[in-house]
């Protein structure tokens, strides 16, 4: 009689427990719904549709999207470059709106956020092949390339067409290679040395010898950095916005609490720039202090997140990722579409030529500087090793 209780039972809870997972499945089905009525996960307008240039005006942002590369898009000091790019800047001034940019791994990836209605064009030169697009504008006859826009973009592409000439092109080029060149910079050019005979670098040597050993660096490199950046003029200003001795970005000031009334200010231009080397010097611990210095340096001209692409193509390849003689050479290599375009490259194309010459020059004043001004002046700072007097083995 126990027996049969028993299986009853176990019947009667088999029953119920296959009734409450049927509940719940059924439960697990029904989407769970947002207040205007559609269900959570699904877009309240069409994916595949796109907005008419009305509505770009309207809402006073048009999306680009391109691929990393020197004629597509980079970034260059915190602004975006690129021959593409810039023109695309051109229109989108010329519409009155502000550009968004988004850049995709490569034109398949473009091209599949183009049909998703992701961007609004694509302004990188793309093959005909893509058909079931529609092209417009900004074409290279020679290499049957153009920029697209969706099909139902028709009133987009008609006023990229309209606005669009030749010339363009070349104008934006000459433009391109003024940005990027020195003859951009706003500056005096001051001698490499105020004294030789004296071993005086600047009339800013006191400064250099204060603010630098918060970074633990010569003070005699922080002068050649200094050099290599403004040639000594405190009053210098870049294009981008750099100011001062150490060409110092508005956004890096903001960044290390530098009020930006103080950005030509010289002690103030030095000491955050220190801060920002210091800040830097952070991000590659794991890499030894002699060779850090020059990563540093890459880090401060061309960005800490391509040095450290650099570092993985080298790791990728076997070399050591933390000597800065292994790596310089895959600095050079991120201007190569083999290299930028590789898997463990997250931040794409690097002027990497520019950046490499930058190291090498500040490198070979400073060991000029080293020979001329061998004492570190008022301040008695020096780096040349010299005998402890506690327990540690060198005091720098």
């Amino acid at each position: 009689m126990n027996f049969m209780m028993t299986v009853r039972n176990i019947y009667i809870y088999a029953c119920c427990l296959l009734v409450f997972l049927s509940a719940c499945q059924q439960q697990s089905r029904k989407p769970e719904m947002t207040p205007w009525g559609t269900a959570m996960g699904e877009d309240s307008l069409p994916q595949e549709s796109s907005l008419s240039l009305d509505d770009i005006q309207m809402n006073g942002e048009l999306i680009m999207l391109t691929v990393s590369g020197p004629e597509s898009y980079y970034d260059y000091h915190g602004h975006g470059m690129g021959t593409q790019y810039l023109l695309c800047q051109n229109f989108a001034d010329k519409l009155g709106v502000s550009l968004r940019v988004e850049v995709c791994k490569d034109t398949t990836e473009l091209v599949q956020r183009m049909q998703k209605g992701e961007g609004d064009l694509a302004a990188v030169l793309l093959p005909k092949k893509w058909n079931r697009l529609l092209y417009a504008g900004v074409t290279d006859k020679l290499h049957h390339t153009s920029w697209i826009v969706r099909k139902d973009g028709q009133d987009l592409a008609q006023a990229l067409n309209s606005w669009y000439h030749p010339d363009m092109i070349n104008k934006i080029k000459r433009e391109e290679q003024f940005l990027l060149s020195t003859a951009s910079i706003r500056r005096h050019v001051y001698a490499p040395m105020l004294n030789r005979a004296g071993g005086v670098i600047s009339c800013y040597d006191h400064l250099f010898q204060r603010y630098a050993p918060l970074a633990r660096w010569d003070w005699r490199l922080l002068a050649a950095q200094c050099y290599q950046e403004s040639t000594f003029d405190p009053k210098a200003h870049s294009w981008a916005g750099a100011c001062g001795l150490m060409q110092i970005m508005p956004s890096t000031a903001d960044h290390v609490g530098l009020p930006r009334d103080k950005l030509y200010d010289p002690e103030a231009n030095i000491a955050c720039a220190v801060k920002y080397i210091q800040e830097l010097s952070g991000f590659f611990r794991d890499v030894p202090a002699s060779e850090r210095i020059y990563f540093v340096l890459a880090s401060y001209n061309g960005g800490h997140f391509h040095v450290r692409d650099a570092m993985a193509l080298a790791c990728r390849d076997g070399r050591d990722p933390h000597r800065w003689g292994e790596v310089e050479p895959y600095i050079l290599k991120l201007s190569s579409p083999a290299y930028y375009t590789n898997s463990v490259v997250r931040y794409g194309y690097m002027r990497g030529f520019e950046t490499v010459d930058y190291v090498r020059h500040i490198r070979a004043r400073w060991y000029q500087y080293r020979e001329v001004a061998k004492k570190g002046g008022s301040s008695g700072f020096s780096t040349m090793p010299e005998r402890a007097k506690r327990r540690y083995k060198w005091h720098l």
